[in-house]
């Protein structure tokens, strides 16, 4: 067996659904941040890479990702079938764990198994925790090469966290997870009571939002949940750095919005507001910038054809300089969050602070953790969820109101340098791991 690393040889394992992804740059900000301060790490990937492009800051992380086995999906084919066609690169890893930690892969087959059983569909114990099991073996196979971990952090509280619970039981190490939209509020992703369990078994959760942390609490009031904010991420806030005054605003009003097209971004109130604006004879311009969704289809044959057609503009995904020059060249920033019909919703969208960061007045939804960030009135203006017409009228209040704007962007840049410093946050994760009593059995 390896030698037990000494305290000050000890890390902190990560792990990650996919990585590196472009939509989850506050995770790999989070990470070059921690390397930044001194916090080994391991990085361990349960789906192989799935994109091509990454943001600059990857290239900056020294920890090199471990990627576990591949899976088939289990939803179109039976249990058999499936282990058939997945079940041969695990069987060393089966055998290796069986042989290094016999009794903590006893107990992590038992929660799976129990887990199973009361998330089932009718008489039918859920198959998923038998491919999650499968991949915390895989993990803890690994982690036998990592001597040095003393402690397991999953990002997103559902599946990831799950593979996480197991290998951390099979290990004796203790783990935590940040939760931070979908994956702590919709129960089919944890099914049958499942978060409060994983928080009670947790040393810490970490979350994003005042909002998530009282909904944490709510379901397991002694849990040691922390409100760790996500900071601007590394390369944005290098270009805020760097940039020179911003230019003149634009003669036109010009709206810029960010966001996966899925409905609870609230594209299609963005759009009615526009279009109402324009039927007032307000000269407005809107550019949405982002990868497709589930709202995409919709969207996309809603302007095809109509008067909106040439006053929006669908960019696509862009890189962090594209996305900063935009906002440089837009009069203000608008966002129409809301809780979709699953109970899906944001957190706070880093959208938000990159677009206070760059100087820009922002139009929001008082949803979820966003007045957190947003003070209607001092450093931005919210409206209700789902209110077009209130919309509207906010996008033109501050749109034809040049002190306002100055006076909203202004305060906006201060409160994200205040309060959303990736650094300073950065730290307090820093803080919670020195907090972990790990040691390898």
């Amino acid at each position: 067996m390896p030698a037990e690393s000494t305290p000050a040889e000890r890390s902190v394992a990560y792990v990650l659904k996919g990585y590196p992804r472009r939509s989850e740059l506050f995770i790999a900000s989070e990470i070059h941040r921690l390397e930044r301060l001194g916090l080994k790490l391991r990085l361990y990937v349960v789906k192989p890479p799935e994109e091509t492009t990454c943001h600059p800051v990857v290239e900056r992380i020294v920890a090199q990702p471990t990627y576990l086995p591949p899976m088939t999906s289990l939803s179109s084919t039976s249990l058999v079938g499936w282990l058939r066609a997945n079940l041969s690169p695990f069987l060393g890893p089966l055998a290796r764990t069986a042989r290094r930690h016999p009794v903590g892969l006893a107990r992590a087959a038992g929660r799976a198994a129990v887990e199973s059983v009361r998330a089932r569909k009718g008489w039918r114990p859920r198959k998923i925790f038998l491919k999650e099991l499968l991949a915390a073996v895989a993990l803890a196979d690994e982690l036998a090469d990592a001597p040095e971990v003393a402690h397991l952090h999953a990002h997103f509280a559902h599946g990831t966290t799950t593979i996480t619970w197991l290998a951390a039981t099979i290990c004796g190490l203790p783990f935590s997870f940040t939760g931070h939209a979908k994956d702590i509020y919709q129960t089919s992703l944890n099914p049958a009571g499942l978060l409060a369990r994983k928080l009670e078994a947790a040393q810490f959760t970490a979350t994003c939002t005042g909002a998530n942390l009282r909904h944490l609490r709510a379901i397991v009031p002694d849990a040691d949940v922390q409100l760790v904010y996500h900071g601007l991420n590394a390369d944005f806030a290098e270009l805020v750095a760097l940039a020179a005054a911003p230019p003149p605003p634009p003669a036109t009003l010009r709206v810029i919005s960010v966001g996966r097209l899925v409905p609870k971004k609230g594209f299609d109130v963005l759009l009615d507001a526009v279009e109402e604006l324009a039927d007032r004879g307000v000269d407005v311009e809107l550019t949405i910038a982002g990868e497709d969704g589930d709202a995409g289809p919709e969207i996309r044959r809603r302007l095809a054809g109509s008067a909106l057609a040439g006053r929006v503009e669908l960019r696509g995904p862009l890189t962090q300089r594209e996305l900063f020059d935009e906002y440089r060249r837009s009069t203000l920033f608008a966002l129409a969050c809301r809780v979709d019909d699953s109970g899906d919703r944001d957190g706070i969208p880093n959208v938000l602070t990159e677009a206070m960061a760059a100087g820009l007045a922002v139009v929001s939804t008082s949803v979820s953790g966003i007045p957190e960030l947003v003070e209607s009135g001092r450093n931005g203006l919210l409206v209700p969820a789902e209110d077009p017409a209130a919309l509207a009228d906010a996008i033109l209040r501050v749109g034809k109101d040049p002190e306002l704007r100055r006076r909203l962007a202004a305060a906006g840049a201060r409160t994200v340098r205040d309060r959303f410093d990736g650094e300073v946050l950065a730290a307090r994760m820093a803080e919670l791991f020195a907090t972990s009593k790990g040691a390898r059995p």
